[in-house]
């Protein structure tokens, strides 16, 4: 049921159509969205531009922060070199200053040595502390820069000379040991001990100005890597504010766009809807003028013509059997000829559905479904579901009719059950097959979109439930112009229409 729509309805006659549909309404401009609004290029450069500058901000930001990786790795490794510099000088140093101090104290010790074994000790002493002393001097001269060499080498020979006095207190007798050596390191050695002291404390201070200059490069390169970011910041700030704008304006230009074709999309659709209520209205005024024209002039001319067949019947003479037998054929083309024209106009636009009303009209309508297909087809009506709006019957009768002919066509029903209840508010069509469904949500024919169309032009509601093997049920709502208020519900009046043969 209501599973394809097969196109149903009489042929128009070319001289029997009274109504003529306005020339203005039909051929009004449309105003939905024309293919020459659309502007592919001038989008497509819109896209790139957009696209070009977020990829440039994106770029932008990406360099920014590479820079400042690649700088900040510079300085850390720069303080680091700086710093292991300053710390292998001032070691260097230390070892120095150390080397010196202890031996004038192992040198002091060794005048004082009671015999020759302590004074061999204190001397290999001594003689440990000058190799260190003149090791961290030559690890000195390797971390020093070229303008700090001749301190070093100042230092170096004020070291020597230092280490020959020293030299020269171990040359005196053993005897003479106490008295002339202790002269000698207190006139000679302390005073030389001071000046290579006094040298060691300004190649450390050279050492801490190192450091400062160091440190003062990196603030430098800092300070650099900071205007830098500044300035890459504040050029990032500018373009992220020109894209936002750009993009704000393309924004809103596209939303001003998506409303306006909205807009016309909606305008378009209403004024679809208009043009097919009045193509149905058109149709529906066609079908009547036909039928009726066809009823008033063709079924009259042919009702006149059986009479006549039935006068010329009377009084042919009983010899004339020949003569009678073609009289008989004229007056039996005759009534298949006003079955015809009858069924015609009862297809284009049953009379009974002006003259009785709606429910005989859908009654009618079960009974010959009933006997071209052998479908039983119930109908179950309020009797004042019949006092309806002529819209509304003829909605009515147009979805019932074509819902029985899907049904008897595609469903494979045995029963279709057609129920027309009128409320309040609102008058309710429901009709429900036993047949072997569908998929609704797939299958949308011509039938159900003309259908849907109709109920929906006089505000109402259309839905289908079907499952395959499970039936089909369709139910349409129609708003009444009014409430009414009954004092007590009507009568419910039911029809059952069995399938029969012809005798």
């Amino acid at each position: 049921m209501l599973s394809d729509y097969s196109p149903r309805g009489a042929a128009a006659h070319p001289q029997a159509s009274e109504v003529e549909v306005p020339r203005r309404e039909l051929t009004r401009p449309f105003t939905g969205p024309s293919p020459e609004r659309a502007l592919p290029g001038r989008t497509l450069a819109g896209r790139r531009l957009l696209l070009g500058g977020f990829g440039g901000l994106l770029l932008l930001m990406l360099l920014a922060a590479i820079y400042a990786l690649v700088v900040l790795r510079q300085v850390r490794s720069s303080d680091t070199h700086v710093r292991d510099l300053y710390l292998r000088r001032a070691n260097a140093l230390d070892l120095v200053r150390t080397g010196i101090y202890q031996s004038a104290l192992v040198m002091r010790a060794y005048l004082l040595a009671r015999d020759e074994h302590e004074a061999a000790f204190q001397l290999a002493i001594w003689n440990q502390a000058r190799e260190g002393t003149d090791q961290a001097l030559k690890d000195c001269m390797a971390v020093l820069d070229t303008a700090d060499t001749a301190a070093v080498r100042a230092l170096q020979a004020e070291v020597q000379d230092y280490w020959r006095l020293l030299e020269y207190v171990t040359t005196v007798p053993e005897k003479d040991r106490r008295v002339r050596g202790a002269e000698y390191l207190t006139s000679e050695v302390v005073r030389r001990r001071g000046q290579t002291l006094d040298l060691l404390d300004r190649i450390d201070q050279m050492n801490a100005r190192e450091m400062a200059y160091g440190d003062a490069q990196l603030n430098k390169t800092y300070n650099q890597l900071r205007w830098r970011l500044a300035l890459m910041l504040g050029a990032t700030i500018a373009a992220g504010m020109l894209l936002a704008v750009f993009t704000a304006q393309r924004i809103l230009r596209l939303e001003n766009e998506l409303t306006e074709r909205y807009g016309e999309g909606v305008r378009a659709r209403q004024e679809l809807q208009e043009l097919s209520a009045r193509l149905v209205s058109a149709q529906e005024q066609e079908r009547r003028a036909i039928s009726r024209e066809l009823h008033d002039e063709v079924g009259q001319s042919l009702s006149a013509l059986l009479m006549e067949a039935g006068n010329a019947a009377a009084r042919v003479p009983p010899e004339s059997v020949e003569v009678r037998r073609h009289v008989d054929s004229i007056k039996k083309l005759a009534e298949a000829s006003v079955n015809v024209i009858r069924n015609m106009t009862l297809l284009l636009r049953p009379s009974m559905l002006d003259d009785f009303g709606l429910i005989p009209a859908l009654e009618w309508q079960a009974r010959e479904v009933s006997k071209r297909t052998g479908l039983r087809v119930h109908v179950s009506a309020r009797e004042s579901a019949g006092d309806l709006p002529d819209e509304h019957k003829t909605c009515i009768y147009r979805v019932v009719q074509e819902a029985l002919h899907n049904c008897a066509r595609h469903s494979h029903a045995r029963s279709v059950r057609v129920v027309v209840d009128q409320l309040p508010a609102k008058i309710v069509l429901t009709v429900d097959d036993d047949g072997r469904g569908f998929d609704s949500l797939r299958v949308r024919g011509l039938g159900l979109v003309g259908m849907e169309e109709r109920v929906h032009h006089l505000g109402g509601t259309f839905r289908i439930r079907s499952e395959l093997g499970a039936g089909t049920k369709l139910t349409v709502e129609l708003p009444l112009a009014g409430a009414r208020d009954a004092a007590a519900p009507p009568r419910i009046v039911e029809r059952a229409t069995a399938a029969h043969t012809k005798s």
